[in-house]
């Protein structure tokens, strides 16, 4: 993959966020930029951090390897959790989000996952995954928003089971600047036995 279609695929999913250079300055003394160019509103007065317990935080509850376990409380107080890792290409940049979790019992699908992927993604050619030399699975993509286009995966015992005893995993992803390209995504299953473990007992309390 080409170093300016991983610079695009990065830039696309949206994963950091831009700050404006100007109001910084604006705030910055010795910038020149007289005081009073600054209007009031545009002054943060400051705020409390954010309580990790409040409903919608989001906590960070461990690290198995290459996943981390987040943790969400809902409204009615229930801590709900996932296992989540983060995506890179070949040069380190960041592409595509995994977040997996589990379901409850008796369902075809044991556990579900949410990988988003860069706006620039060829939507059309589906994602596939993975694991070590099985055959590719084929998902196809539920929406885009802001922050990417999503696939919202269901996995059965059975690939659960393979995840856990697999060395690594690949996502591939087919950008749209360039269709005859395929980009192909490592996802590191150091950990994963011990964090989706975690993940499910944590979702059972």
């Amino acid at each position: 993959m080409s170093k300016t279609l991983s610079s695009l695929l990065a830039l696309t999913l949206g994963l950091t966020i831009a700050f404006s250079a100007s109001a910084q300055d604006a705030a910055t003394p010795g910038t020149g930029v007289p005081a009073e160019a600054v209007a009031p509103d545009d002054l943060s007065m400051g705020a409390t951090e954010q309580d990790p317990n409040a409903p919608g935080a989001m906590r960070v509850a461990g690290t198995f390897g290459s996943w981390e376990q987040r943790c969400i409380t809902d409204d009615a107080d229930k801590e709900r959790c996932q296992l989540y890792q983060l995506l890179k290409d070949g040069e380190g940049n960041n592409v595509a989000e995994f977040s997996m979790f589990n379901l409850p019992a008796g369902q075809q699908a044991s556990a579900g996952a949410t990988i988003i992927v860069p706006l620039e993604t060829l939507l059309t050619a589906n994602l596939t995954m993975k694991v070590d030399t099985a055959q590719p699975r084929v998902y196809p993509y539920t929406w885009c928003s802001t922050i990417g286009c999503v696939a919202r995966v269901g996995f059965t015992q059975a690939e659960i089971d393979a995840l856990k005893k697999g060395s690594r995993a690949q996502l591939t992803i087919v950008p749209v600047v360039a269709p005859d390209e395929k980009v192909i995504l490592d996802v590191s299953l150091s950990g994963f036995t011990a964090g989706y473990d975690a993940v499910v007992a944590a979702n059972a309390e």
